[in-house]
């Protein structure tokens, strides 16, 4: 769609967008989530989000609600960030001292597919004395991406810090692991399939009214045939051409 900004909430692991809210011109996604938040039950949730949501507000108002944050922390909170780092860096070396070694937990995951191979390893650590004076903050996380192309053994490699609310009884590293994977699948998962695979960005709608209306269309497709079993969207639109009984059925 053109000029029309839309933000949503959406869960990976069913493949549903929850709720979806245009983003009016004078507003922003930061401006927009508490909105958008406060119609959703919340309780026992958790909610991922990119680091522009890494707000304090948005923190309070999610665990008022019920629920959990987890956040990543990038540049726009550069203090935070700096703080987060400090905890993964060695223990300063003075002599006749030794710092205490920090409680941590891991979890590495390796994918291999499309020609490169894919490691990620996350490092949780508790923030047991309350040193990053955050709404809720519990524990803190470094995740380690590092991809391999397999032709030329051509290495990228990331680094990314995060919070989060849940305690180390309530989370693992290796489920922070799993989901942040899912967060990051959201780009294949939800923008790739309605963007290219439903063309919403070739339309040249610039009503507001019509291009929600044709992005909860579109959300309804996404949700309906990841319910039926498809992974692929395309498979599933070609298997609906085929047997416009089996699309019919599937909305009766």
């Amino acid at each position: 769609t053109q000029g029309v900004h839309l933000l949503a909430a959406y869960l990976p692991e069913e493949g549903v967008v929850l709720m979806q809210m245009v983003v009016e011109n004078k507003e922003n996604e930061i401006t927009a989530a508490p909105k958008l938040l406060a119609v959703l039950d919340l309780k026992g949730r958790v909610v991922c989000g990119d680091a522009m949501f890494t707000q304090r507000t948005l923190s309070v108002q999610i665990l008022a609600q019920g629920g959990d944050y987890i956040w990543f922390v990038k540049d726009n909170q550069p203090t935070l960030k700096a703080d987060v780092a400090q905890f993964f860096e060695p223990p300063r070396n003075v002599p006749g001292w030794q710092a205490p070694a920090m409680p941590q937990d891991h979890a590495t995951t390796t994918q291999a597919g499309h020609g490169r191979i894919e490691k990620r390893e996350l490092t949780l650590i508790p923030d047991e004395t309350g040193y990053l004076d955050w709404p809720g903050l519990a524990q803190v996380f470094k995740l380690e991406r590092t991809v391999t192309q397999q032709t030329t053994q051509k290495k990228t490699q990331e680094t990314v810090y995060g919070i989060t609310s849940l305690t180390p009884g309530r989370v693992s590293a290796a489920q922070l692991l799993q989901w942040t994977q899912q967060y990051w699948g959201i780009e294949n998962g939800l923008h790739y399939r309605r963007d290219v695979t439903l063309a919403e960005d070739a339309t040249r709608i610039t009503d507001n009214r019509r291009a929600e209306t044709m992005a909860i269309l579109n959300n309804f497709i996404i949700g309906l045939t990841s319910k039926l079993g498809f992974r692929n969207l395309a498979v599933a639109q070609r298997a609906f051409d085929a047997r416009l009984t089996l699309a019919l059925a599937a909305i009766t």
